[in-house]
């Protein structure tokens, strides 16, 4: 191979790459009523799967838990026999954590046998605050 085609085999490489990135700063396609077509929107980040808890959860005696809300942003009602009480959650990874009283506590999935009460240990669907609280779906 001659040094001739050398440097043309180097300069067709050249043009190539020149070619793609020229394409690559192309502006956008035009459609034939002369608008540009908006770009796709972004996706949406997936929701928690903590949002898959809202709403109502029983426990023995009358009490239950409300979780309402979205997006990792919670109000956690709490009703027990001394009647109920809200708070502000967040998720925390797959838990939703709040403050009671100046203790910090989470609330994450679990079975009634987890709750630790005889009155939900046959339950399967189940939220755990800690041993001893816990809310079912019934």
């Amino acid at each position: 191979m001659t040094r001739c085609h050398l440097s043309l085999i180097l300069l067709a490489a050249l043009a190539l790459t020149a070619c793609k990135e020229k394409a690559a700063e192309a502006p956008p396609t035009v459609a034939t009523n002369g608008s540009v077509p908006a770009p796709a929107p972004a996706s949406a980040p997936a929701a928690p799967a903590t949002d898959k808890w809202l709403g109502k959860w029983n426990g023995p005696e009358g009490t239950f838990l409300n979780l309402a809300g979205a997006e990792g942003k919670y109000q956690v009602t709490v009703q027990n026999l001394d009647g109920p009480a809200t708070y502000p959650a967040t998720a925390a990874g797959d838990t939703i954590a709040f403050e009671r009283g100046g203790i910090k506590e989470t609330i994450r999935a679990g079975s009634g046998v987890e709750t630790g009460m005889k009155w939900l240990s046959e339950k399967k669907d189940c939220l755990v605050v800690k041993p001893g609280e816990g809310y079912c779906r019934d």
